[in-house]
C-alpha cells in the first residue's frame, strides 16, 4: 500500500497517540515521585544518557535505512514487472506468422490465452506476496485493527487465490496450478511451453521465440528477487537491539531530565520565585518530545521491514498489478466491458 498524499502531522500524531498518552503519565509519575514525595534517589547523570541516546538514534537510524532500502528495491522490481509485462504481451502480439484473414481468429485466440495466463501469473505472484511469513508480526493487526482504524480493503485477503484465477485459466490448467506450491512458478512453465508448441506449429518465428524467452527469463528473475524479500525477513538481532535499546532510553531519559529541570528551576527562583519553584513540570512536555521522536523513528523502521505485509505503507502491489492487467488488455484489443476496474483508493490509500 502506500498513502498518496503527503502524511500531514496530525495523521502522525493519532498514529503515535497511546504511546504519547503513556509517555505523558509515565513523565507526570516520574516528576511527581520526585517533586511532591521529595525522592531525590529517584535519578540518573544526564551525559551518560545523552551518550546512550546518541548511540540509540545512531543504531534507529541504520534501521530505518536499511528498511527503506528493502521498500525501495520491491518497488523497483515490481516496476520492471510493470515494463517487462507490457514488452511480452506486446512483443507476443506482433510475432505471428499469421495475420491473414483466414488465420486471424486463430491468432486472436491464441494471443489472449497468453494474455489471461500472464494476468495470472500476476495474480498468483501478489497473493504469494501478501501470504503470512512466521516473522510478518503486523500481520493479524493489519487485517483486523488497521482495516477498521484507515479504513481500507486489501484485496488479497477478501477474495480467494482460486476465485481470482478461475476467469483466467482453463480448467486443466487451473488444476495443475493449483496443485503446485510455487503457482507463479508453474504459470511461467505454462506459458513457455506454450509458445514453444506454437513455435513448433510455425506460428512463431524462432528468434520471436528466443526473444519471448528472454523476457520470460526476466520475469523469473523478477519473481525471485520480489521472493527473495518476502521470504528473507530483517536480520532480527538489528531489529530487536533497536528496539531494547530504545525502550531503554525512553525508561531512563526522565530520570536524568527531571533532576536538570529542577536544578534550572533553584536559578530561575532567584528572579521568579513561582515560576522557579514549578518550572520542574516543564521537564513533562519536553521529555515526551524527545521520546516520542525516538519512538516514532522506531516505529517508522518496524513498519517498514516487510514491505509485502499490506499496511498502508507498503508497495501497492494489487494496484500495480491490476495497472498491467488493464494495459495489456488494452494492448490485444479487448472489450471495454472485459476490462477490470482498477482497484479502489480508499482514504487515498493505494493497495
Amino acid at each position: 500500500m502506500y498513502i498518496q498524499r503527503r502524511f500531514p502531522f496530525k495523521s502522525l500524531v493519532a498514529w503515535t497517540i497511546r504511546e504519547i498518552i503513556f509517555f505523558a503519565c509515565y513523565a507526570s509519575l516520574a516528576t511527581t515521585l520526585y517533586f511532591v514525595l521529595d525522592i531525590k534517589w529517584l535519578q540518573v547523570p544526564l551525559p551518560p544518557v545523552v551518550l546512550v541516546g546518541t548511540a540509540v538514534a545512531f543504531l534507529v537510524g541504520f534501521q530505518n535505512n536499511a528498511a527503506y532500502d528493502r521498500i525501495w528495491e520491491a518497488r523497483k522490481i515490481w516496476g520492471g514487472i510493470v515494463n517487462t509485462s507490457r514488452s511480452f504481451i506486446i512483443t507476443v502480439k506482433d510475432s505471428f506468422h499469421m495475420h491473414q484473414n483466414d488465420q486471424a481468429k486463430d491468432e486472436t485466440a491464441e494471443l489472449k490465452i497468453i494474455t489471461n495466463r500472464h494476468i495470472a501469473w500476476l495474480t498468483a505472484l501478489r497473493y504469494a506476496m501478501r501470504s503470512q511469513k512466521p516473522w510478518e508480526a503486523n500481520y493479524d493487526k493489519i487485517k483486523q485493527k488497521k482495516k477498521a482504524k484507515f479504513n481500507y480493503k486489501i484485496p488479497e485477503f477478501d477474495t480467494p487465490l482460486e476465485e481470482e484465477l478461475k476467469p483466467y485459466l482453463s480448467e486443466e490448467e487451473f488444476n495443475l496450478v493449483m496443485s503446485k506450491n510455487n503457482k507463479p512458478n508453474a504459470l511461467i512453465n505454462l506459458q513457455s511451453e506454450h509458445l514453444r508448441k506454437l513455435t513448433d506449429q510455425k506460428k512463431l518465428w524462432d528468434f520471436s521465440l528466443l526473444s519471448l524467452q528472454q523476457m520470460l527469463q526476466e520475469m523469473t528473475a523478477l519473481q525471485g528477487k520480489t521472493e527473495r524479500i518476502k521470504n528473507f525477513p530483517y536480520p532480527k538481532q538489528y531489529a530487536s537491539i533497536g528496539y531494547h535499546f530504545v525502550h531503554i532510553f525512553m525508561w531512563i531519559l526522565p530520570l536524568a531530565i527531571i533532576p536538570a529541570f529542577a536544578k534550572m528551576g533553584l536559578d530561575i527562583e532567584k528572579v521568579n520565585p513561582f515560576i522557579g519553584e514549578y518550572f520542574v513540570w516543564l521537564n513533562i512536555p519536553f521529555t515526551v518530545i524527545v521520546i516520542w521522536v525516538f519512538n516514532t523513528m522506531l516505529r517508522v523502521g518496524l513498519v517498514g521491514e516487510n514491505p509485502f505485509e499490506g499496511s498502508p505503507n507498503d508497495v501497492p502491489i494489487s494496484n500495480i498489478s491490476r495497472g498491467i492487467t488493464r494495459d495489456i488488455l488494452e494492448i490485444i484489443d479487448e472489450e471495454k466491458s472485459n476490462i477490470p476496474d482498477p482497484f479502489e483508493n480508499v482514504n487515498s490509500i493505494e493497495m
